[in-house]
């Protein structure tokens, strides 16, 4: 049992070893809390005099003049301190917020500046995907407006026009302008009347012709119609059966038409003998408040009427030289549009292509066309001499054929 009793004492002393410490520094903490408790009642229990300049950190009153300063006592004291400090007592202060607003950085002079990054936005990228796909749909509309001229093959049109029409370039180019623009799309909102206005003999029915017979081989026969007011309605009393075939073979055309998605043509020539009550009811095909199969459909109207006024035009500016660059010019238009809507209103609704007077050179270029035809090989003296033979407007230098080609066919035919 020795062992035992030996053995408590040292765990004993072991124990004191770790809690000593601990009962001295809770004696501490509690002695440090009585003194600053007296302290603070001491302070609030003094009275509050008013004190010089030199008197902050005295514990001396203020005294009367001639009597000495009284001390400051402590119950808690028992000797008088001649001097004391204050301690200041801590006060909770209120944090201040952060202001929202960011200060300035401040870049040291001697470092580089960087601009900050800047991120990449996905309203960017979809952006681009829309412009992307709008430019895809324009470029899609575009081919299939090329696709939609390219079934009326206006290419060669205009090589067949240029090739056997002699003299007339900027009627021509007019024209094809024309069918360009209103052949591009198969929904329109009016039909496009043509107006071929110009003197006898300048190429006016040879183009209608030429127009005829190709749209035919790019179309159908059943898509194209001709009417020839002499031959089609030759009697004037006759009007009322000329009016029912007239619609009948129009509304056949266009119908038609329509069923296989495709614009017809319609040409009248020799509009200049047809009777008003004709005209009146052919006006009012050209009206935008039709069926949709109505609205989609060219009409070619062939006339002498303005020829006196286009011979007068080309004669007044032929020996100025500005013939060819004004026969398209709104001065022209101008003169033939008011005078055609004067004669009817049905030519309100038209483009007017006038066709002007053609030169001698033209005159000899029908003779080697027709010569050729016939089949003959003519030279140069032969074709000047049968271009004498017909009559011209001599303005300056410059020539004009009176009938224009007219009377060329019949010359030729005197050869055999």
């Amino acid at each position: 049992m020795e062992p035992v009793h030996k053995a408590l004492p040292i765990a004993r002393q072991q124990i004191s070893m770790v809690t000593s410490p601990l009962r001295a520094a809770h004696r501490i903490r509690h002695k440090y809390l009585i003194m600053k408790r007296r302290r603070i009642s001491t302070e609030h229990s003094e009275p509050t005099g008013a004190e010089g300049p030199g008197s902050r950190g005295t514990g001396r009153y203020p005294s009367p003049k001639g009597q000495e300063p009284l001390e400051r006592t402590s119950k808690y004291r028992t000797k008088t301190a001649e001097y004391f400090t204050f301690e200041k007592v801590p006060v909770k202060t209120m944090k201040k917020r952060r202001s929202s607003k960011r200060r300035k950085v401040l870049y040291p002079s001697d470092t580089k500046r960087y601009l900050p990054e800047e991120k990449k936005s996905k309203a960017k990228n979809c952006l681009f995907l829309l412009s992307l796909i709008v430019f895809f749909q324009i470029y899609n509309a575009i081919e299939n407006l090329d696709d939609n001229v390219l079934k009326y093959d206006l290419a060669g049109l205009e090589k067949t026009l240029k090739r056997e029409v002699f003299g007339q370039l900027v009627a021509i180019d007019s024209l094809m302008d024309l069918l360009n623009d209103y052949l591009a799309t198969h929904i329109h909102n009016k039909p496009l009347v043509l107006s071929l206005n110009g003197p006898v003999g300048v190429g006016k029915s040879l183009v209608g012709r030429l127009l005829a017979k190709h749209f035919r081989s790019v179309l159908s026969d059943h898509l194209v119609y001709q009417y020839f007011v002499l031959h089609h309605c030759p009697r004037q009393d006759n009007v009322t059966s000329c009016l029912q075939e007239l619609a009948g073979n129009i509304t056949d055309t266009v119908s038609r038409a329509e069923a296989e998605e495709k614009i017809p043509l319609l040409i009248f020539d020799e509009v200049e003998f047809m009777q008003p009550a004709l005209l009146d009811f052919l006006q009012s095909y050209f009206q935008p408040d039709q069926p949709n199969e109505f609205l989609n459909a060219v009409y070619v109207l062939i006339s002498s009427y303005g020829q006196g006024e286009i011979t007068k035009f080309v004669l007044q500016n032929a020996s100025s030289g500005m013939m060819r660059q004004t026969a398209k010019s709104e001065e022209l238009l101008f003169i033939v549009q008011s005078l055609l809507t004067h004669s009817h209103p049905v030519w309100k609704h038209a483009d007017i292509v006038p066709f002007t007077l053609l030169e001698r050179t033209h005159i000899e270029n029908c003779f080697l066309e027709q010569m050729m035809r016939e089949g003959f090989y003519p030279d140069n003296g032969q074709l000047d001499e049968l271009s004498r033979e017909l009559n011209y407007y001599s303005v300056g230098k410059h020539q004009y054929s009176v009938h224009g080609c007219k009377y060329v066919g019949s010359k030729v035919n005197l050869l055999h």
